[in-house]
């Protein structure tokens, strides 16, 4: 399926186009694929900020927030919002925040005594 909309946080007038359960899917893991993207998330779960609240908050430099803010916009789960001369950043769908929770709160089945057999060349587990 193929929608269209007009994204109305835009002054641009951007049509975007909704992506695939798997792209959908892969773009929320790569978000996720960060420690410092998923305390974006959460943080921006609880409520909207602008970037240099959330670099202090977070911790981080405003360069490094930036970037990151950067892929999530890439992948779709963030939004700039004008206000004045600053942009407020919120999860691009509310919907978002619930699927955080769930993911958060879900139970992982993970052995103690046994890691990915790549996570030394991936960088995963």
């Amino acid at each position: 399926m193929n929608y269209e909309f007009t994204n109305p946080c835009t002054s641009v007038g951007r049509v975007l186009t909704v992506a695939s359960d798997i792209e959908v899917l892969a773009r929320f893991g790569r978000a996720l694929a960060d420690p410092i993207r998923c305390r974006i998330l959460l943080a921006l779960r609880a409520a909207p900020a602008h970037p240099a609240d959330l670099a202090g908050a977070l911790g981080i430099s405003r360069t490094r927030l930036s970037n990151h803010l950067a892929c999530l916009r890439d992948c779709g789960l963030v939004v700039a919002v004008p206000v004045g001369r600053r942009s407020r950043y919120e999860l691009a769908d509310p919907r978002l925040g619930h699927a955080l929770d769930d993911l958060r709160t879900a139970v992982v089945a993970v052995e103690t005594d046994r890691s990915c057999p790549d996570a030394g060349e991936k960088g995963c587990c």
